[in-house]
């Protein structure tokens, strides 16, 4: 077996990345503290080519050397805006037809084996912050939650973690 070098890996220009079709998701981060988990959830964003990255509160903004350390350009490519107010961005998402879901350890949550995405809706996944989670506020907003299986002691996914495997299972499941 051989790697494929650079050249084999038939990768899309910026333009031809932003042109090309999306999945059907907005990644919203509320409140997110680590300047390397922003810039990783965009480089997984630009992975599964979603719609766009809304950064939400404290969460740090591109262009800032400490995020494009992990997005290695990914802030180039994936749509992104900030919104001051992780509610407010709720509310502005909904409107535009999304259904709103946070992605956290909750009474009611579905295990993210069960959920089935479907390719006609849209949908805002809510990643909250490192210690806290997504906002209780936010919590009383949102359509639905969904929750990652696990196993061990901790109980804990990092959000980079938490967002790759997100993602991978809503791509799988409404594009393979």
């Amino acid at each position: 077996m051989k790697k494929l070098k650079l050249d084999e890996l038939n990768r899309v220009d910026i333009e031809g990345f932003k042109a090309q079709e999306k999945l059907p998701v907005v990644i919203m981060l509320d409140n997110v503290r680590s300047m390397h988990n922003v810039g990783s959830v965009f480089r997984t964003a630009d992975g599964f080519s979603v719609e766009k990255v809304v950064l939400c509160g404290i969460t740090a903004q591109p262009p800032h050397r400490e995020i494009e350390k992990t997005a290695l350009g990914a802030t180039q490519s994936v749509e992104w805006e900030h919104i001051d107010d992780t509610l407010a961005a709720i509310e502005k998402y909904r409107q535009l037809g999304y259904q709103i879901i946070a992605i956290e350890q909750a009474q009611n949550s579905v295990m993210l084996n069960k959920n089935q995405p479907r390719l006609e809706e849209k949908y805002v996944l809510i990643f909250g912050n490192e210690v806290n989670g997504v906002s209780d506020e936010a919590m009383e907003q949102i359509d639905k939650c969904i929750e990652i299986p696990q196993f061990g002691t901790k109980h804990s996914f990092n959000i980079v973690i938490s967002a790759g495997i997100v993602l991978w299972d809503f791509f799988a499941k409404m594009k393979l």
